[in-house]
């Protein structure tokens, strides 16, 4: 009994390796059209509250029209820039466009440890490019930052970076790649359709986390049949 109990502790204890990000979800849009996002953060800390997020937008594939929905406790701005370089959209040449977004939580407010927050946004026209890359910075009200702003291949070089959320347009988006929205959305497109967003897994912590669990299990599996094994033994003796 006490290897069933071992064993079943184990499969309870090992899941869900976390999968704390910054992301965005849907994952994955059509150039041309205008589409809601939600972006999400997850507070990593145990002691301390996440206050502001800042995501920055591609300049050099700018989106030229950035809104978004009113969240409670938290104030929004969307910051226009000189873009680096004229860029061509529609047949107009734009020589600033908004580069970044600014969430900032009112006094009391915040992000707390175990919670996360949403926030939806909508982007449009969006540029006719492989994929958008948002790296964001995550502030908690302790000084910690958190640099949500590494690529693919970085996360891949060094594991310790942290990845900067992504969303697919003519690329394929990546299975088990470094964006994990955990929710199901719906993207919304100009003619007032909706589509079911592609959700992804993350690909270090969710594999890992799936292969400890399979692991518990097969060592419950194990354990159960040697407990049995060892009373079965143990009445034979008696008799």
């Amino acid at each position: 009994m006490t290897a069933v109990t071992a064993g079943l502790a184990l499969a309870l204890s090992a899941p869900v390796a976390a999968s704390a990000h910054v992301s965005v979800s849907p994952n994955d849009a059509d150039a041309g059209g205008y589409s809601n996002f939600e972006f999400k953060a997850v507070n990593e800390l145990e002691t301390a509250t996440t206050t502001r997020l800042e995501i920055t937008l591609p300049t050099d594939a700018p989106i030229v029209s950035v809104s978004y929905q009113p969240t409670p406790g938290w104030s929004t701005e969307v910051i226009t820039e000189t873009l680096p370089e004229p860029v061509t959209v529609g047949g107009n040449e734009l020589t600033e466009a908004p580069a970044r977004i600014v969430f900032e939580a009112d006094a009391g407010a915040g992000i707390a440890p175990g919670q996360f927050q949403q926030w939806t946004v909508s982007f449009g026209p969006l540029p006719d490019v492989g994929s958008l890359t948002f790296p964001t910075v995550q502030t908690y009200d302790d000084g910690t930052i958190d640099n949500w702003t590494a690529t693919a291949d970085e996360v891949e070089a060094d594991s310790a970076l942290k990845p900067a959320p992504v969303v697919f347009v003519n690329d394929e988006p990546v299975s088990g790649g470094h964006d994990d929205s955990g929710d199901a959305a719906t993207a919304t497109t100009d003619d007032h359709s909706t589509e079911p967003a592609t959700v992804t897994t993350t690909g270090g912590d969710g594999g890992l986390a799936l292969g400890l669990s399979i692991a518990a299990l097969v060592l419950a599996a194990i354990g159960a049949g040697l407990g049995a094994f060892a009373a079965f033994g143990r009445k034979n003796v008696r008799a």
